[in-house]
């Protein structure tokens, strides 16, 4: 069975579009509504970055491992991660695992790869298309009707777990860990990952930070200015969807219903956009917390 959908992909254009709110509509919403303002912690993004790198030279000393390895997506987590693990001076190696992946995200990847091969000498770099490898594992499943439709989301969580194995295939070769890329918002409070796919890393430096601040400590590391413009994506749909689009919240809006979610506030308590935003934070807290657990074990 032909699909188009999945095939056509890597051929096609960025559209000018997203399907979810657009970035004009959520700053109008957050200045009109006060009770929307996203947390600000005053961070000291230096001392930030240089604790960071420190745990993060430390915790592979501990481990006894020799290597980093970090998959270079389509959104500024991996480029910060793989930044500071650069900063360590400890070989890493930088991973792309294109399946049927736009142009213009690969380009974005390439360019900050090569970006950080220029500046440190103890980065690599490895391109592992996965696409056919993504095709045959279709092929060897049932056929049935109206294939795009039913396993849509099977496919898009297939692409992220193809990508885990093939990260663990490497790294089981030199000794390396997997560094895990997820934020405080998308890891630690939404869950927005998939469970043995992108949440399978060894350790996640970055998980205590805000989207907001990871974009502020892309400042402070120097990350290209066309790279930290970039819209978040998981590089798991082919209609091009971002992280805002699935979500239907913008970033700041999650870091308000995660602050507000902790003085035990409901969407009761607001109105307007305030209160849908809780209710889709809260869902999803809710929903999705089954990733974080482990699976449960019955007596006998």
């Amino acid at each position: 069975m032909t699909n188009k959908l999945w095939q056509n992909w890597e051929n096609l254009q960025t559209p000018e579009k997203n399907v979810g709110p657009s970035e004009d509509t959520v700053t109008k919403v957050v200045e009109n509504l006060d009770k929307i303002v996203p947390p600000n912690r005053n961070l000291d993004y230096k001392k930030v970055r240089e604790n960071l790198v420190r745990q993060i030279r430390e915790y592979s000393e501990k481990s006894k491992t020799d290597w980093f390895v970090v998959w270079i997506s389509g959104w500024v987590d991996s480029w910060v991660v793989s930044s500071l693990c650069a900063e360590t001076w400890k070989p890493t190696i930088l991973i792309t695992l294109p399946i049927h992946q736009n142009k213009d995200e690969i380009k974005r990847a390439d360019k900050h790869i090569e970006n950080l091969k220029e500046k440190y000498e103890n980065v690599e770099s490895i391109n592992i298309n996965l696409t056919e490898t993504f095709e045959t594992m279709k092929k060897a499943l049932p056929e049935i009707e109206d294939e795009e439709v039913v396993r849509y989301m099977a496919y898009v969580n297939t692409r992220s777990r193809l990508r885990a194995v093939s990260l663990y295939a490497i790294a089981n070769e030199k000794n390396m860990l997997v560094v895990g890329t997820g934020n405080k918002i998308e890891d630690y409070w939404i869950w927005f990952f998939t469970k043995f796919g992108d949440g399978a890393v060894d350790f996640s430096p970055i998980w205590e930070l805000y989207k907001s601040e990871v974009y502020n400590l892309a400042k402070e590391l120097g990350i290209i200015d066309e790279i930290q413009k970039a819209k978040p994506t998981d590089w798991l749909h082919p209609t091009w969807a971002t992280d805002e689009d699935q979500i239907w919240c913008s970033y700041p809006e999650l870091e308000w219903a995660l602050e507000e979610y902790d003085k035990w506030k409901k969407a009761e308590d607001f109105t307007w956009r305030a209160k849908e935003v809780m209710e889709i934070y809260t869902k999803r807290h809710i929903q999705n917390a089954h990733k974080m657990e482990m699976p449960p074990i019955f007596k006998i």
